[in-house]
């Protein structure tokens, strides 16, 4: 009988995830084809109906793509400002991770999971700031293309010719709480595409004719929907599995092919891959290895390896199962993967055979009332290889050796059990020592298997017959009741002989799960404690070498994303291995590139991108491509992968704290230095004025005017200090409605003397409105733009302050028509100048102050070059409704 109790693995397993749930926030996926379907209009109508039922609703990040309908929903949300990040000189808008933590609303909406964020951010990947979410107890909202998911990268790019760059991993997919399918028919969504209603016309023509194709929609919207019912379909198997179900649920077709050691099993497997694509099912191929077909040679074991190969290649999933009943053990896998059909080879034995055995079809057919079984007609035999050295596909039960010495311990045991009998009948009845027959039996039985315990039970009748049984020295038997004690008493040794070895293989079995367990347990738990690479790869090493019988090692990139062995081996091959780690597919030994190679390579993939290779060089080049060695080898290929990403993530966040405690020691020292500095450089530049009279000799009058021009210019550079450190404590700016005009000209006379060799022409429009800002500081930001241009454009050039409005939002420029900024500087940075710095003087604070003073009010600034020369400095500023003034 199958036993139906729960595994008391899954029940931990299910109480641990309960656990974890419950402190975890809810992710629900608005999935859908492609762009314009609809997701983030489901995604923010969703959020209407939850804020309805007076639930705080936080919108975090939306796109609308300027679409009115989208933008309309916006209306009524609570919409979390964005974070300002300089990248390249450009301010751009992204999704403020700690402030939503800060404000930790009961549901965020955040839109394109697969987002990937700019340089500078905490997170590379969107999806990982919506993990950190999660983990903080927060519901999240989100929307998703199927061209984003990793594992359909590949297909999309095959269907559309378009790589798609940002993706996300399949398991936050499979991980989400809920997904809601947002579908439409290509038609109708090239008929918004059409209408302006996903892109801007002139991007709406040119996506018609690229992405936008209908064939393209329509195999997208056919992966976005199967991909959906793979979901729903691995949810349903996880409920029967919860609840212990057992009958299958025909919800979904799903093929089970059983093959055994048979010549021709290819032809099985092709014909039930065949009828697996006709009815558009799931293929598994499994390989029931039993204490019978255990006991079968070398030739069966590489015939089965060849079979599974060849089902891996027709992309079946394979695996090998061990059990004592091949009936039960099948139907056990089939439940388990709720199968709805099962294939197995039509029989060849003769009518005598079936008499005495009955074929496994038809043992299938009076036990699976609940599963489809299809007979497929091959010359399939059940005659096994004629090789009789046992080998085992997952242990070796029985060896050569020790098979020949169960025989001997057989003909031993006989022996020993007649000379004790013999001294015992002095004192028992003969009925009763006949047990320590069947004791020796058992013993040989646990100790050398199903053969040896048939020997032993041969000899014990006969001895038993030939010692004991009247007349004695013959085999001869006087009383014919005697002949039934020979029967029963052969008929029980077999069964105990048989039912011992059958006990013997199934404390193998477990002793073999248990051994592939615990070597995975320790290798976890010592990656774990792991702190650098370097120990990860001695850790690795070790244990793989033992559990795979092999000789291991690992291949890390260095700086230049070129790897280097871990240590020296004559037949590692450099060249595949960076091969593997560039396209991220195995190669080498077993597989379809460089099959030739001694060792096999298999890439180290962590979630955010491959960490190094590894490669392997087996002892028993079969053993290790047996499905189950192979998961067993991508398990541990994997823990290896996210060990070395959880050190490099290590290293940098301990990078990041250095380099913020360096900053924050800096500032200390920059802002306790400057206030020193301010009280002996106003003296300075006042004892300097004070020398500048008309009646001291005009050579004494030049030095103290180069004095006072020096002071004022140190003195210039201790308040950007200063404003820098006030800026970075968290000071607010003092924003009061202001004239630009006022605050450009006082700029200007504070500028002065760095732009007497230049021309400033002031383009502000008559009617532009009044600024909300901090007069003090905003002066600061056009005194630093206007002392920048003068100190890298040369004499004679003009700057140009100009203003315009754009939306809510009004732009300031500062533009000169001098050589241009330098390619790839970060302008923005803290101590940092450009290329021509050597005559310039300043120590590269000027525009960091001025992000900074911007950022706090609500702007970005950004630069660039202008055609055919010159550079523009532009900055934004909220454009609000100014209060009305009294007559």
């Amino acid at each position: 009988m199958t036993d139906t109790r729960p595994d008391p693995d899954s029940l931990l397993d299910k109480i641990k995830r309960s656990d974890e749930q419950a402190a975890r926030g809810r992710l629900k996926i608005f999935f859908g084809a492609c762009a314009g379907v609809g997701k983030t209009y489901a995604m923010l109508a969703a959020g209407h109906v939850q804020q309805r039922l007076g639930i705080d609703v936080l919108v975090g990040v939306v796109e609308t793509h300027g679409r009115s309908e989208t933008a309309s929903q916006l209306i009524g949300l609570k919409v979390l400002p964005p974070a300002k990040i300089e990248h390249r000189g450009q301010i751009l808008p992204e999704f403020d991770l700690d402030a939503a933590l800060a404000i930790k609303p009961p549901l965020i909406l955040i839109d394109e999971l697969a987002h990937s964020n700019v340089a500078g951010s905490r997170h590379p990947k969107r999806w990982q700031d919506v993990e950190e979410l999660l983990a903080a107890g927060i519901n999240v909202y989100t929307s998703l293309n199927v061209q984003h998911l990793e594992r359909l990268n590949d297909v999309v790019g095959q269907i559309t010719g378009i790589v798609v760059r940002e993706t996300l991993p399949d398991h936050v997919f499979d991980a989400a709480d809920e997904v809601s399918l947002v579908d439409l028919p290509p038609d109708e969504l090239l008929l918004r595409l059409a209408e302006g209603k996903v892109y801007r016309p002139e991007q709406a023509t040119r996506a018609s004719q690229n992405f936008f194709r209908k064939g393209n929609l329509l195999a997208l919207r056919e992966l976005a929907l199967r991909r959906t019912a793979d979901r729903v379909d691995a949810q349903m198997r996880a409920y029967r599995a919860d609840q212990s179900i057992q009958p299958v649920w025909k919800a979904h077709e799903r093929l089970l092919i059983s093959i055994g050691p048979y010549s021709d099993g290819d032809k099985l497997i092709r014909s039930a891959c065949r009828l697996a694509a006709s009815l558009h099912a799931e293929c598994l191929v499994v390989y029931v290895e039993t204490p019978e077909l255990q006991r079968q040679g070398e030739a069966t074991r590489n015939q089965v390896l060849k079979t599974l190969k060849l089902a891996q290649e027709l992309g079946a999933e394979t695996s090998v199962l061990a059990g004592v009943d091949l009936v039960d053990t099948l139907l056990a896998f089939a439940r388990s993967r709720n199968v709805s059909k099962m294939v197995v080879g039509k029989s060849q034995r003769s009518t005598w055979s079936r008499l005495w055995r009955r074929p496994l079809s038809e043992l299938l057919i009076d036990k699976a009332s609940d599963v489809d079984v299809y007979v497929v007609a091959h010359d399939i035999s059940d005659a096994l290889p004629s090789d009789t050295k046992p080998n085992s596909l997952l242990f070796d039960e029985v060896t050569p050796k020790l098979q020949r010495h169960g025989y001997f311990a057989a003909l031993g045991a006989a022996a020993l059990t007649t000379l004790l009998t013999a001294g015992l009948l002095h004192f028992f009845d003969l009925a009763n020592v006949v047990m320590l027959y069947l004791l020796a039996v058992v013993l040989v039985s646990v100790r050398y298997g199903r053969g040896a315990g048939a020997v032993t039970s041969l000899l014990s009748v006969a001895a038993f017959d030939f010692f004991f049984v009247a007349p004695r020295m013959s085999f001869t038997v006087s009383d014919t009741q005697y002949l039934l004690t020979f029967a029963v008493m052969l008929s029980v040794a077999l069964i105990i002989s048989h039912l011992t070895s059958r006990l013997r293989f199934e404390a193998n079995v477990a002793t073999y799960r248990e051994r592939r367990t615990r070597a995975l347990y320790e290798l976890g738990r010592e990656l774990s404690g792991a702190l650098t690479a370097t120990q990860i790869v001695e850790m690795s090493v070790r244990h793989l070498d033992g559990l795979f019988q092999s000789q291991t090692l690992l291949f890390i990139p260095d700086s230049e994303e070129k790897v280097r062995a871990s240590h020296e081996h004559a037949c590692a091959d450099l060249g595949i291995a960076q091969w593997v780690y560039d396209y991220q597919q195995p190669a080498g030994l077993g597989t379809h590139t460089l099959p030739a190679a001694p060792l096999l390579y298999i890439p180290l993939k962590a979630p955010m991108r491959t960490r190094g290779v590894l490669a392997v060089l087996p002892s028993d080049s079969q053993h290790v491509f047996l499905p189950e060695q192979q998961r067993l080898l991508e398990t541990a290929a994997s823990q290896i992968a996210l060990a070395l990403e959880r050190v490099h993530y290590v290293e940098v966040a301990q990078d990041a704290i250095v380099a913020m405690e360096s900053e924050r020691l800096r500032n200390g020292v920059l802002s306790a230095v400057s206030h020193d500095l301010r009280t002996p450089l106003t003296t300075l530049v006042g004892l300097a004025s004070l020398l500048d009279k008309d009646e001291i000799p005009a050579e004494l009058r030049h030095v103290s005017q180069s004095l006072q021009k020096e002071a004022m210019r140190m003195n210039h550079m201790v308040s950007n200090l200063l404003d820098m450190a006030r800026l970075q404590s968290g000071v607010k700016p003092n924003k009061e409605w202001q004239l630009l005009e006022e605050s450009v000209g006082g700029a200007v006379r504070v500028a002065g003397a760095s732009l007497t060799a230049h021309q400033i022409k002031v383009e502000l429009p008559a009617d532009f409105p009044m600024l909300e800002y901090d007069a003090v500081l905003m002066e600061r930001v056009l005194v630093n733009l206007l002392e920048n241009a003068a100190k890298y454009t040369p004499a004679g050039s003009t700057m140009t302050i100009s203003a315009k409005k754009d939306g809510n939002m009004a732009r300031i420029a500062v533009s000169d028509d001098g050589p241009g900024l330098p390619e790839g500087t970060r302008l923005f940075d803290k101590f940092t100048r450009g290329t021509t710095e050597s005559g310039a003087p300043g120590v590269g604070l000027g525009l960091a102050i001025c992000r900074s003073i911007i950022n706090a009010h609500g702007g970005q600034i950004s630069a660039r070059n202008l055609d055919p020369h010159g550079a523009e400095f532009e900055f934004t500023l909220p454009l609000g409704t100014p209060p009305v003034l009294a007559n």
